[in-house]
């Protein structure tokens, strides 16, 4: 009889767990949360990589990107002196 209320009490432990885990999976604003959450991480992560890839290449390469500045620089004037002479 004892080794009865044992198992009993060992399912119904068991079933408890079980329903626990499955109104987790259900609880879907945890779920987004937790979702946001990675994505969060995974986007600051890269953010991070990116930067100092970045960096890397502006130590490596200081010429190439002195040569991209001026050349936005030259757009940046030419695309005002082009929108001013459309206007007059």
């Amino acid at each position: 009889m004892a080794a009865l209320r044992a198992e009993i009490t060992q399912t119904r432990t068991d079933l408890g767990a079980t329903v626990e885990a499955l109104a987790a999976k259900t609880d879907v604003k945890t779920l987004a949360q937790e979702a946001i959450a990675d994505a969060k991480l995974r986007v600051r992560s890269s953010a991070m990589s990116t930067t100092s890839r970045v960096r890397d290449s502006m130590r490596d390469y200081p010429h190439f990107w002195a040569a991209g500045a001026l050349a936005g620089a030259v757009v940046l004037v030419a695309s005002i002196l082009f929108k001013r002479r459309g206007q007059q």
